[in-house]
Order: C-alpha cells, then structure tokens, then sequence
C-alpha cells in the first residue's frame, strides 16, 4: 500500500478490437518508479507514446478515448479498471494497432494477464491523491461527486427505462479481492435495437454475444444469461475505476454516482485536478522524490525489472 508497484514481467494480451473488429493486441511493461501509465504505439515509427492522463481524453461517447498528436486509442477503461484495482502505479501498455483487446467485455483478460505477469514492489513511496472537501459535478438528473475517505469506495446507481435493467445500485470498497470477485468479471452491455444504427457508423464491428451483454426487447439475447443479477451496475463501476485512472495518481475517497457515465466521470475527473484546495497529496511511508527527468522513450527501452 505505500510503495509504487509495477509488474515482474511482461505479459501479452491478444484479441478483437470492439469498434473495428480486426486482431488487436497489447503487452503489459514494467515500468520504473514515478513513470506513471503510458499508452505506447509499437506499430508506429518512433513508438510514440501519450501518458494515461486527463488533458489526453479526446472523446467519452460510448467508450474513454486517449489520444495524442500521433495516435488515439479507445475503449481504455476495461484494461485501466484493473490496474486501478490492482493498485499498478507505473506501467507501460504496448499496442499494436487502435484499439485495446476486448476479450469478453469484462476486465477479466487484464486481470488474468497481470496476476499472471505478478506483482512488485518499488522503492518509491506512492503518491496518492486525497479528497480533503467534497467536490460535485453534475448535469440535469446525471451526477457525480467525492467524499473524504481512508480507502477507495465507489456507490453507483444506474435507472434504465428497461423492465431487464430499471434502477439498481452497488457499493464498494475496491481491493483486489472485491474487484476480482465482484465488479472485474461484469460485461459491457448494449441493446439490440441500437447495433444497425452503431455499424452503420463503423461501431462494434467487433461486438458480438462473445463480448457484451445484448439486451432486447424482451430481456437478456445471450443464452447463457447474466453473471450477477446486477451485473450492469457492477460493470458502470468498472468502467468509473478505469475512469479515475486518468486523475494521474490513485486517489483516496468515497466517489458517488448517479446515471453517470463516460462523459459525468471524465468531468469530475477534470474537476478534481482543478480543485487543490480541496485535495490533498499524501505519501504514506516516505519522503516523496523529484519526477524522473528523463523522457518515457529512454525509461522504457532502459529498465530492466529485477
């Protein structure tokens, strides 16, 4: 809990990309102390790289786009949700091609290949972002704000017009155990009327009942059914883990949500970064050290995780 953490080695995750559905494959790096999350671009000349912060969000309709001067990447907050959970503080994610994997909707690939990959422990204190005073975003009925708190907590509420949906409500302390048991394995979900409509603008061309959750008229499309009665509302607090991911350092407080997705969370994720005076940082068990001066090119071709 208080020193920075990478993985021991690097770990690959190969599939289909939701949007494009052509083969899309990344590589989980060990990174080293104060490095951060960097989304890396194997396939390009140079591997550009953009560093897993807000001021890169280029889009949160349907899914959180990043993206730099070089390249963009979509639907990152699946993979970014277990690197929240799992307390990652300094890694690199190699892509080839646009799109992260999708696996089966879930953050269950991500957690599979870091757990396989282990973890360790850097000498660096980690740096944490505290809520010292509550900060609110909201719009119309959507609405998203943080509390003071001593660990990571997330209350969401959702309320669908759907009889299979309706109103429902989850509320967590996330730890590696509660988000591998309860909230990694929850699928992506759509509705079978919006598909056509969604292809026809070249979306979820890889999307299918291997990887979401179809919901039609008349309930539930996969023959296999749901994996928790309440799997939608565990997989929006998925997709608001992955969210907060881009504040930059992992944060201590209570977040409380209603109905909001992409959009609310990226918000509240800027709103926060704009409100010191109500934030703390805090370092438990050290001193903090200056930020690595040299650049994210000549870390990741230099480090060598022993």
């Amino acid at each position: 809990m208080y020193l920075q953490r990478t993985i021991r080695k690097r770990v690959s995750v190969h599939g289909i990309g939701l949007h494009k559905g052509q083969p899309a494959s990344l590589a989980f790096r060990p990174a080293p102390p104060d490095t951060g999350i960097h989304v890396v671009r194997v396939d390009l000349p140079g591997s550009p790289s953009i560093p897993v912060r807000a001021e890169n969000i280029q889009a949160t309709s349907l899914a959180t786009t990043l993206g730099g001067p070089q390249f963009s990447v979509s639907t990152v907050e699946h993979c970014l949700s277990a690197l929240a959970a799992f307390r990652i503080d300094n890694l690199f994610i190699e892509l080839t091609g646009p799109e992260i994997p999708i696996g089966d909707g879930s953050a269950k690939v991500f957690m599979d290949a870091l757990l396989q990959a282990g973890f360790a422990e850097q000498e660096e204190p980690r740096r944490y972002l505290y809520i010292t005073e509550p900060i609110f975003y909201g719009e119309g009925d959507k609405h998203a704000y943080v509390v003071p708190y001593s660990g990571l907590r997330v209350t969401c509420t959702i309320d669908f017009p759907h009889a299979c949906i309706g109103r429902s409500r989850m509320d967590v302390d996330i730890n590696e155990t509660s988000f591998t048991r309860d909230v990694g394995p929850a699928r992506t979900f759509g509705f079978l009327k919006d598909v056509e409509a969604m292809r026809a603008r070249g979306l979820a061309l890889g999307g299918s009942l291997e990887n979401a959750v179809v919901v039609g008229d008349d309930g539930v499309v996969n023959p296999e059914g749901l994996r928790f009665e309440d799997e939608f509302v565990r997989h929006k607090v998925l997709d608001a883990l992955g969210d907060l991911v881009t504040l930059g350092r992992p944060l201590l407080g209570h977040v409380v949500l209603f109905k909001a997705g992409h959009d609310i969370m990226s918000k509240l994720v800027k709103k926060i970064l704009a409100s010191p005076e109500r934030t703390k940082a805090l370092s438990l068990g050290g001193s903090w050290e200056s930020e690595a001066a040299s650049s994210i090119a000549g870390l990741r071709e230099s480090f060598d995780p022993r």
